[in-house]
């Protein structure tokens, strides 16, 4: 029928004809171009084109400044009877409090209401949050740029020798790190910072370690402070003298406890070269694995990670090309 009315068509006018089929020509190509854009359809492309077409998407950092810092000193000795020693180094004027046996629920329900309600910038906010649901609480004030070690211990009268099995509802200890000036938290994003500790006793005897660190901004967001993977250089050795044989329990206890994937062996030094060309600086963070080990011109070619092979979702740069460039002038 349609090619009865095209003979039909042409016979009457061939002008007619010609325009009709130029029209269908003309929407068919706009119609392609429409739907791929002006590039080429990935079916016309080779192998090489399609293998970088599609890459990770690139997060604008920002930097902020974290006026609070805190270690664990000693931490092979501590434990639930004996105590633990803090290292501060804030730079301001700070306040410590420490709370044993805090109830996890009650945390996490501070850190969303910090979200919705009201800000923990002191630590009178928190215990109104945590509705007091903790057993002990200490307090010390830090002076800035001080590193002092602070011991902390739970008090014998309290009774209590471990927190039970896995999993607990309550944390061995929680650190609130505070700005003891008001004045000082319209300077800083961060007005406190939360690190929640494992101390151990007699059910799990896992050295002493920060598990997570929460970093509270004023804005009312608050963020989990992670460390980043960097290759290891081949010079550097261990700093744990511990035999195969505990390593290989104490990793067994940590997948146990459901931390397997928070322990990370200690590297005295760390390659700050790329790891793929081996001439520029690292400078791209790859996610979700944080492995830290591409530059800038080697990071647009891999939507894997070159160290674990997991497919890289998002990545951000340590440091802008102007703040690059500026640190090669300096160093020239």
């Amino acid at each position: 029928m349609a090619a009865v009315f095209l003979v039909t068509l042409y016979e009457y006018s061939p002008l007619f004809y010609i325009a009709v089929v130029f029209t269908c020509f003309i929407v068919t190509t706009g119609l392609v171009l429409g739907w791929f854009g002006w590039d080429v359809p990935v079916i016309l492309r080779n192998s090489e084109e399609t293998q970088f077409s599609t890459r990770a998407f690139k997060k604008q950092m920002r930097q902020v400044k974290n006026p609070f810092g805190l270690e664990i000193t000693n931490s092979s000795a501590a434990s639930l009877a004996t105590g633990v020693t803090l290292t501060t180094d804030c730079l301001e004027d700070s306040r410590l409090t420490c709370y044993w046996g805090c109830s996890v629920q009650k945390l996490y329900e501070a850190l969303q209401k910090h979200v919705y309600c009201f800000r923990i910038s002191t630590p009178q906010a928190l215990e109104e949050a945590l509705y007091s649901d903790y057993l002990h609480r200490e307090q010390y004030f830090i002076k800035k740029h001080s590193k002092e070690e602070i011991y902390c211990q739970l008090p014998s009268g309290t009774g209590v020798e471990d927190f039970g099995p896995v999993p607990r509802s309550r944390y061995p200890l929680v650190a609130l790190l505070t700005l003891a000036d008001e004045d000082d938290r319209e300077i800083y994003d961060i007005i406190s910072m939360v690190s929640v500790i494992h101390i151990p006793d007699k059910t799990y005897k896992l050295p002493c370690r920060i598990l997570y660190q929460y970093l509270i901004l004023a804005q009312g967001q608050f963020y989990d402070l992670k460390q980043l993977f960097m290759s290891a250089n081949n010079s550097a050795t261990p700093s744990s003298d511990q035999s195969p044989a505990d390593r290989s329990v104490e990793q067994s206890l940590l997948e146990k406890a459901g931390l397997a994937g928070a322990e990370v062996d200690p590297v005295e030094e760390s390659s700050k070269d790329c790891v793929v060309c081996q001439n520029g600086g690292v400078n791209w963070v790859l996610l979700p694995c944080r492995h830290a080990c591409l530059c800038d011109s080697c990071v647009c070619y891999f939507k894997q990670c070159p160290m674990c092979r997991q497919f890289v979702q998002e990545s951000f740069a340590l440091c802008g090309q102007k703040e690059a460039d500026k640190d090669i002038l300096e160093t020239s």
